[in-house]
């Protein structure tokens, strides 16, 4: 089991100066969602950006989190939204 706090230093270290919101879905911490918002997005799509997201999570994405539910944006994009 993981907590999100655990979860969003993991992204945080990864992605130095991101904001980053993780939370648990369900109780059970293995259901997660989490909003990221970094200038590491910049000129990627949201499927790099999300790739970014789960190489900072590694294996717990293998192992421990059964479900995350993503979003990412660079500050321009979370700004204009």
């Amino acid at each position: 089991m993981i907590h999100p706090e655990e979860i969003q230093k993991k992204i945080s270290s990864a992605l130095p100066g991101a904001e980053i919101e993780v939370q648990d879905l369900t109780g059970t911490q293995d259901h997660f969602q989490a909003l990221v918002i970094s200038s590491a997005f910049e000129g990627k799509s949201m499927i790099e950006q999300h790739q970014l997201v789960y190489q900072a999570l590694g294996d717990l994405m293998k192992e421990t989190i059964h479900a995350l539910a993503l979003k990412t944006y660079t500050p321009e994009q979370w700004k204009n939204q």
